[in-house]
């Protein structure tokens, strides 16, 4: 319950309020989150990008806004979270899915306001859109993120065995449905996956993104929710996925791989590279020399 009404408080503060917020307290994540700090700065110089003090504080106030934004896309309302999309690039792609009567297949890294890219894109579709995540363990938590986001046309799908047949389902129904491809599969909950290089250095990547895009009758495009500075709103980028796939697991997974490192590159600020994207999970392969 206070959690619960901790973020629909937040939610009625405009965008500009929360991204100061964002940059204050991304100072204080610098500071106090050494292994976040030490987790950034890797995952820069594994990708190659500038790993600089300055840089890693930037990338600490972009992660924070991303979580100060949660509770708009949970809270507020539909046109309310429209109004903050200022510009939206590649409409034209998921229009012409629908026109040809195609499933959806939304592929979106942990990049910029997600959840927010998600809700917008969910809103303008003529059907229901499945989004499949991982429950948090805080029980509370996962009830405000359930309610949020199956509001409207919004629907959930765990990261299961029983949520992959869920979303499989709504793509042969010529719905739509949002999956991370940077998500790091757990073998022991049923998800699939190989080692692949994800900027040179191998990682274990889901197998699931490119079983979907492989579909019949399916339409696959990335997108991202682009925060632009100073509160200003959002950009949304789609476009569709770049390169062959030929149903080979790990050809596969090494093209999904290779768009999402496009798009990093893009919007390096923006990405969670707090996320531990290079771990070994249980149950998974020894990991390839």
């Amino acid at each position: 319950m206070i959690l619960h009404k901790l973020f629909q408080k937040i939610a009625q503060f405009s965008l500009p309020t929360l991204h100061r917020w964002g940059n204050a307290l991304g100072y204080l994540m610098y500071y106090t989150s050494p292994k976040d700090r030490r987790r950034i700065r890797e995952n820069l110089r594994i990708a190659q990008l500038p790993s600089d003090k300055a840089t890693i504080i930037r990338v600490c106030q972009e992660t924070v806004k991303s979580g100060l934004e949660l509770p708009i896309a949970f809270f507020r309302q539909p046109e309310n979270i429209a109004a903050l999309f200022t510009e939206i690039h590649g409409w034209q792609y998921i229009q012409q899915a629908i026109d040809n009567k195609q499933g959806l297949l939304l592929i979106t890294p942990h990049i910029g306001s997600y959840d927010l890219a998600g809700r917008y894109i969910s809103e303008q579709l003529p059907f229901p859109l499945t989004a499949m995540y991982k429950p948090p363990k805080i029980k509370a938590l996962d009830d405000i993120m359930q309610a949020g986001r199956v509001r409207g046309k919004g629907k959930t799908a765990p990261t299961n065995l029983h949520g992959v047949k869920q979303v499989m389902k709504a793509l042969r129904d010529g719905e739509a449905t949002i999956v991370l491809p940077d998500h790091v599969p757990a073998p022991t909950e049923g998800g699939d996956g190989v080692w692949v290089d994800f900027f040179g250095k191998p990682a274990f990547t889901m197998t699931l993104a490119a079983k979907l895009a492989q579909m019949k009758n399916v339409a696959a495009l990335f997108f991202v929710g682009e925060r632009l500075p100073d509160g200003q709103g959002f950009r949304l980028h789609i476009e569709p996925l770049h390169g062959e796939l030929t149903g080979d697991k790990s050809h596969d997974a090494r093209i999904i791989n290779q768009n999402v490192e496009s798009l990093i590159l893009r919007f390096p600020l923006q990405y969670l590279f707090a996320y531990n994207r290079y771990k070994h999970p249980a149950g998974a392969p020894e990991r390839p020399e």
